[in-house]
């Protein structure tokens, strides 16, 4: 791989400085203006000035990429996805509008379990045919590295399946993918009337088998109504943690269980959703190092009024993290520029705000912060470029993929045809 010089950003956010970002300093980022970066073998060289880093001896051979004035940054660390599933729900969609309840969708049969039935009767194959297309409109948006959770199988067999389409798929493409592990997304229509037998299944069956396999690097329980209870969850994730899978949880996002504290008891590396958080759930959650990786994707998709108290958070100095939560029933898009602006508009996050979380401290809650989600010197060359004239405008035109360059590890993965 040849040495690259990348020259042309008006504005270069490096986001590089400590991980996770907390409270004023989610917002006070380096921009370094006409900014260059050396990029040697997929990993960041040098960054600075385009007049600092030419000068450099590795940079007089280099072949140069000009990016022509564009805004660039880190690629965005998506750490929450739930990137396989066979085909959407937009019926669904359609009866929410008129106003059926997602819970009452779920009772009568659609919902989670709806994916379920369909995913059990796919192909890997098939599987991984949507999976491509999904990764490839990631990339086109700016997105580098996510990360990608199980939960549509809800059999051992289903579940091992979507995680080997996962490995095969990290292999296939040039995106980075985390593995997480959430068998415990609902009861299964087999196990109805019967959790605490669901419950010990995945503890001492299925987590044992999938750790030592190395099929997943995470565990995730979503512990909120309807789905498991904090000690259910809380039994889970130490079978996990007891086998080397680090804790995730879906927490709080449509009542307040407590499963933000049971987070932080366990040490988890984010505790996701939080919209029903209570104000000590909020202390708890400052005074920790689990990162609050919010999801406004999934209140707009719903319809819902109420999002995560993002600017609480923030202000009491809780690392929060941005992420898509992609996935057919209640946030369908792959765009974190489109996450950005629902950050700005509905969680009233600054754009700076909103970078940070979903780059640094999207890779600090995936634990993948010492190699992606800023431009500096020794980590992977993920890097996106902006046809902007300000990185502010990015979340300001809504719904607009603002993205012309995508470089994963030194190498473009995507840009953008010129008219």
């Amino acid at each position: 791989m040849p040495d690259l010089l990348i020259t042309g950003c008006s504005q270069l956010l490096t986001l590089r400085g400590p991980a996770p970002r907390r409270g004023r300093e989610l917002r006070d980022f380096e921009i370094i203006r006409d900014g260059a970066l050396l990029v040697r073998e997929g990993e960041i060289h040098a960054v600075g000035t385009r007049k600092n880093v030419e000068r450099l001896r590795h940079s007089r051979r280099a072949k140069k990429i000009d990016l022509g004035g564009r805004v660039v940054l880190p690629g965005f660390v998506d750490s929450h996805t739930h990137l396989i599933f066979p085909e959407s729900r937009a019926a669904e969609y359609e009866k929410g509008i008129a106003g059926v309840s997602y819970e009452k969708i779920a009772k009568s049969g659609g919902g989670i379990l709806s994916s379920v039935r369909k995913l059990r009767r796919m192909s890997p194959d098939e599987l991984k045919v949507r999976a491509h297309v999904h990764l490839r409109q990631m990339a086109e948006h700016g997105t580098t590295t996510l990360e990608a959770k199980t939960g549509y199988g809800l059999d051992f067999s289903s579940e091992v399946k979507t995680l080997e389409v996962v490995r095969e798929l990290r292999l296939e493409q040039r995106l980075d993918i985390a593995t997480t592990f959430l068998g415990a997304h609902v009861v299964p229509p087999e196990y109805k009337g019967r959790t605490e037998d669901f419950v010990d299944l995945v503890a001492r069956i299925w987590i044992p088998y999938i750790a030592q396999t190395g099929l997943a690097q995470f565990c995730d329980v979503f512990c909120d109504r309807g789905a498991f209870t904090v000690h259910q969850t809380a039994r889970i994730l130490m079978a996990g943690l007891v086998c080397g899978l680090t804790p995730r949880l879906h927490a709080d996002q449509m009542m307040r269980t407590g499963a933000a504290r049971l987070a932080v008891r366990v040490q988890a590396a984010s505790a996701d959703h939080l919209d029903k958080v209570n104000a000590g759930d909020i202390r708890a959650l400052a005074d920790s190092k689990v990162a609050c990786t919010l999801l406004p994707g999934c209140s707009f998709h719903l319809g819902l009024k109420h999002y995560a108290p993002a600017r609480a958070l923030i202000d009491a100095g809780a690392a929060v993290a941005l992420a898509t939560d992609f996935n057919p029933g209640t946030s369908p898009t792959p765009n974190m520029q489109m996450i950005l602006s629902l950050a700005c508009s509905a969680l009233r996050m600054t754009p700076a705000e909103a970078i940070a979380a979903a780059t640094i401290n999207g890779a600090y809650a995936l634990r993948r912060h010492s190699r992606v989600g800023s431009l500096e010197v020794g980590k992977f060359a993920d890097i996106a470029a902006f046809d902007v004239d300000d990185y502010r405008e990015i979340p300001y035109y809504f719904g607009v993929n603002h993205c012309s360059l995508v470089m994963k590890r030194g190498s473009v993965i995507f840009e953008k045809a010129e008219n």
